[in-house]
């Protein structure tokens, strides 16, 4: 029921156009936020790759906990989060920093932590003093084949995002994926772990993939324009699952 009701409340909210959300910088409780914190150590830091699948996983891991089904903080934050612009911050951690921020509330997924969001006045201090820049990580070729009923995430690769900034954008979609699926789908996604697959495709296979998504209900996330890329890029399409012909382009 928990889950039902989490689902919920992430299926309304998140329905309407983003661009009847506010935000007052003048008012710093309505810039809500949701950071995430990637764990980067000198040496044998995590794949580009393993990293945007983690970060997909974590963000719809945190809206759709238990907890979000239930009242209190955990919920409060992710309504406020959701009435406003749904911004992501991504952030680096490594060693000890790494271990404290494992003691603020959210999820864990491989080498990244989604936290409950917040305003951004409010991040709390082992958060908060994490750098911001230096979240890139270089492009790979990704090895095997997406199996055919995997929910899969395609981000536009010629937009050359910095990993942090691809991070926020695959939590983007894999959340608004959960908003638009069924709630049995949903449901089962959830009891698996939320196993989905990232491809960063050239720009010429990502505008295929645009037009597919748009013909069949794919997610599309256009970014803000915060930072990186200009206001309204298309950055990330979600799809529940992607025919053969489809996934050999990517």
């Amino acid at each position: 029921m928990s889950r039902q009701l989490a689902w919920q409340l992430l299926h309304e909210r998140t329905s309407a156009d983003y661009r009847q959300r506010t935000e007052d910088p003048r008012d710093p409780e309505t810039v809500q936020a949701m950071q995430l914190v990637i764990n980067l150590p000198k040496q044998d830091p995590p794949a580009r790759n393993a990293v945007l699948v983690d970060a997909a996983r974590a963000t719809v891991a945190v809206c759709l906990a238990e907890q979000a089904g239930q009242p209190g903080p955990w919920r409060e934050h992710l309504q406020r989060w959701y009435d406003h612009r749904i911004r992501k911050v991504t952030r680096r951690a490594r060693n000890k920093a790494w271990l404290d921020v494992q003691e603020v509330p959210g999820v864990t997924v491989g080498s990244v932590r989604a936290f409950v969001p917040s305003a951004v006045c409010d991040v709390p201090h082992e958060v908060s003093k994490l750098q911001i820049k230096g979240t890139d990580l270089p492009m790979e070729s990704v090895e095997g084949q997406v199996g055919a009923s995997t929910p899969v995430i395609v981000v536009d690769a010629g937009l050359e995002m910095s990993a942090g900034k691809a991070a926020a954008q695959v939590g983007h979609a894999s959340m608004l994926l959960a908003a638009q699926r069924p709630l049995e789908w949903v449901q089962e996604w959830a009891e698996d772990g939320f196993p989905l697959s990232v491809r960063e495709a050239d720009s010429g296979v990502f505008a295929e993939c645009l037009a597919y998504a748009r013909e069949h209900d794919g997610v599309v996330v256009a970014d803000a324009g915060f930072t990186e890329v200009a206001p309204g890029s298309v950055t990330a399409l979600a799809f529940s699952a992607l025919p053969p012909s489809v996934l050999a382009r990517l």
